[in-house]
């Protein structure tokens, strides 16, 4: 049930006409409280579609009573006409609903300039309504697909409280806090202050880890909503690790349905004097062409590696670098070492370990191949 596992939540998926195939496209979450405490992280990208201007408005007080999110287009670049779209479906929820338009977060996803059929929306909006249901999670999270091949949802539970999760994404998928549409619920008591303490530590070490394609979207928005159903107040501590789960868990769901892809790519720097400049190094090496086509033809070309180290402003010795691939040792002190015919990159998955030897900081950065079929795929992405 994902975001409707927890209690004081209801949630629906219908088709509202948006996408050609018929299939679902639009999806509503409701919070029915008793508590309405929210937090919500967006795309850092300055170029950003209408539902980001409008929920970025809504999410100021802390307080969240209703999602609404479409596929089927982006509502990106769409103009004036595409903000009042935008308006409007806040204010058929509220009007549903019985709430007011400041507590809607409005989100869409799909292809930038495509202007969405107002009239399809706010009918939408009207069959999700009557659609709302407690086990109408899995219709949600399967409204908000676009490229997605499957859903992606997660539940983690505390002690008499739960966490649980939706999110879509297989393409565009590149950090700065948010890399897709994520909605996440929560029957604990948790302040809107504390959520956002917690929704920042969970993506930092998530969502922001995930670098697909090295390409981020306009419409990234992660948002939580605390019912306080149960009536308890988690540690915060407590929820944060609760939260982070959840988050990590959609985060490779979201991985391993990247477009096309044939290998998920787990890069961990070690042994870097700062956190940030682990992340840097993994991130460079993440968005490499080279070596994640490399990659894909299961060629352990460690060079392909060192030179993207290269390109950082992180600290170290470039005479003095260490590289594993899937645990062998293919470089030591930047020479050759183990022989790179022993490592097997035919499993999906990989893991790529890159010793700095400059402090003791590390962090990992997930990719994935570049393959012929992502290139197919986003190729024919308009058409």
């Amino acid at each position: 049930m994902s975001i409707t596992a927890p209690a004081g939540f209801m949630a629906s998926g219908v088709a509202a006409g948006l996408k050609s195939t018929g299939a679902k496209d639009l999806a509503l979450v409701v919070n029915t409280g008793p508590r309405f405490d929210s937090a919500t992280v967006f795309t850092a990208n300055r170029c950003k579609a209408n539902p980001v201007l409008w929920s970025q408005e809504v999410v100021k007080d802390g307080v969240v009573r209703a999602v609404v999110l479409n596929s089927g287009g982006a509502n990106c670049y769409t103009g004036a006409e595409g903000f009042q779209t935008t308006h409007a479906v806040a204010e058929k929820v509220a009007e549903k609903v019985g709430i007011g338009a400041i507590d809607v977060v409005v989100c869409s996803t799909g292809l930038i300039g495509l202007v969405n059929s107002r009239d399809d929306l706010l009918a939408g909006v009207e069959s999700a309504h009557a659609a709302l249901s407690a086990d109408g999670g899995g219709d949600a999270a399967e409204a908000i697909m676009t490229t997605d091949s499957v859903s992606k949802q997660c539940v983690v539970e505390g002690p008499g409280w739960k966490v649980g999760g939706m999110a879509k994404g297989a393409g565009m998928l590149a950090p700065q806090l948010a890399t897709m549409l994520v909605v996440i619920t929560t029957d604990a008591v948790v302040s809107a202050a504390d959520l956002d303490t917690a929704l920042r530590a969970a993506t930092r070490v998530s969502f922001d880890r995930l670098d697909s394609d090295g390409c981020m979207s306009t419409n990234d928005t992660v948002t939580v909503m605390a019912s306080g159903a149960s009536g308890i107040t988690p540690g915060l501590d407590d929820f944060t690790e609760a939260l982070t789960q959840v988050c990590t868990d959609l985060a490779m769901q979201l991985l391993k349905d990247a477009e096309g892809a044939d290998h998920e790519i787990a890069i961990t720097v070690v042994n870097a004097a700062s956190e940030d400049e682990a992340v840097e190094v993994g991130r460079s090496i993440a968005r490499s062409n080279l070596f994640k086509a490399a990659i894909f033809g299961n060629d352990p070309n460690w060079g392909r590696v060192l030179a993207s180290v290269g390109t950082t402003q992180a600290a170290f010795d470039p005479a003095d670098l260490d590289v594993a691939m899937n645990g062998v040792w293919v470089c030591r002190r930047s020479t050759p070492h183990e022989d790179p015919a022993t490592v097997d990159l035919t499993p999906r998955d990989v893991t790529v370990t890159v010793d700095l030897k400059a402090g003791d900081a590390r962090a990992t950065v997930w990719t994935n191949d570049l393959t012929h079929a992502y290139v197919h795929e986003n190729s024919a992405y308009s058409s």
